[in-house]
């Protein structure tokens, strides 16, 4: 499944997210050979990261928490030897650089020059990247995307103020936090660290990262790597729909391998078949389309499919109001003067669909 980004031919519309597994060209070899369209590297900057020991976690399932900071290798590494040995590969590379003016500039022009086919500018504030995308702008010729945090006190405001200045297109969004989590046995904190907090990555943001791209899709027609929470193939259409032109992974990638890639590859291309549309450009920001909406009150109905129907008695477990319950030939039935239309019902049952 083929796409184009920035005027790049990709393979895939898969784009590994900067992170733990693209932290040298080894890695992002792995990732591209794994079936990736293109492969961000861990954040370069002028002084390599000391990162505190353990400073990774698994929080429940599909989601993680880290304290690392950025690149363990130095800004010589990364030019001299791992850019240039993941380009030679084929890897369609993509530098993370951060976090301010003064590390940029030391790099971007010789990343360029390395044959990196986009610069993604992050840092840990919005003040200074608008510094950094000034200058890098006036240094390269090649895209300049820019990360966006979701704890940003007013993300939209800061995309527009990032798009005047030239931004060639977006990633949307960072990791979330801090956030903390405590070993119940020993009262600790389980990462490392001065403070033991943490920032949140994972299937946990995806509705958080979801609603920041519908919001940014209003207000730009810049590409977007949709990033944050991708764990299925159904959480890819679904950041496709909400806006994004490519779909960014790495906790997933982390916690269920390699294959991951080529498998939501594949099963991308048959969604995409089976509903009867050519590309994934047809569905991104598809959302929009059904925004606002008219009426929060048109009525409908659920309907139950008996047939496909296994009595696991969720749906009457979940509902509040008790509104479902078995009859005498253990079929689903409905009090509909009790029934508040809530839709939980729907959201945990495959049986039950929506009328309107």
């Amino acid at each position: 499944m083929e796409t184009t980004l920035l005027g790049r031919r990709l393979p895939s519309p898969i784009v590994i997210g900067s992170g733990p597994l693209s932290y040298s060209a080894e890695g992002m070899i792995r990732l591209h050979q794994a079936g990736a369209g293109a492969v961000v590297t861990k954040t370069i900057n002028q002084t390599a990261a000391d990162n505190p020991w353990r400073h990774m976690v698994q929080c429940d399932r599909d989601t993680l928490i880290n304290c690392e900071k950025w690149s363990d290798y130095s800004m010589e590494q990364w030019l001299e030897t791992e850019i240039p040995r993941a380009v030679a590969a084929g890897v369609n590379c993509i530098a993370s650089v951060g976090h301010t003016a003064e590390d940029s500039r030391l790099c971007v022009e010789r990343l360029e020059a390395a044959g990196c086919m986009a610069i993604e500018l992050v840092s840990y504030r919005d003040e200074t990247v608008l510094p950094m995308l000034e200058d890098t702008k006036k240094r390269v010729r090649i895209p300049v995307i820019v990360k966006l945090s979701p704890n940003s006190p007013d993300l939209i405001a800061h995309a527009r103020r990032c798009a005047d200045a030239g931004a060639d297109a977006f990633t949307a969004c960072d990791s979330m936090g801090p956030v903390l989590k405590i070993d119940i046995e020993t009262g600790r904190p389980v990462l490392g660290g001065k403070d033991g907090y943490g920032w949140l990555s994972g299937a946990m943001i995806r509705p958080f990262i979801l609603q920041r791209i519908c919001e940014l899709r209003k207000v730009t027609n810049l590409p977007i790597i949709g990033l944050g929470g991708v764990a299925k193939w159904q959480d890819a259409v679904e950041m496709m729909m909400a806006g994004a032109n490519c779909v960014g992974v790495c906790s997933a990638v982390i916690l269920k391998g390699l294959p991951f890639v080529g498998q939501l590859n594949r099963q991308l291309d048959d969604y995409l078949s089976g509903h009867g549309y050519g590309s994934l450009e047809e569905i991104s920001g598809i959302v929009q389309q059904h925004l606002p909406l008219e009426d929060q009150k048109a009525p409908y109905r659920m309907k139950w499919d008996e047939t496909r129907c296994s009595r696991c008695g969720k749906c009457i477990r979940v509902c509040p109001y008790t509104a479902r319950k078995w009859n005498e030939e253990q079929n689903m039935r409905v009090d509909e003067d009790a029934c508040r239309k809530c839709g939980l019902c729907v959201s945990v049952c495959d049986c039950l669909t929506i009328q309107e």
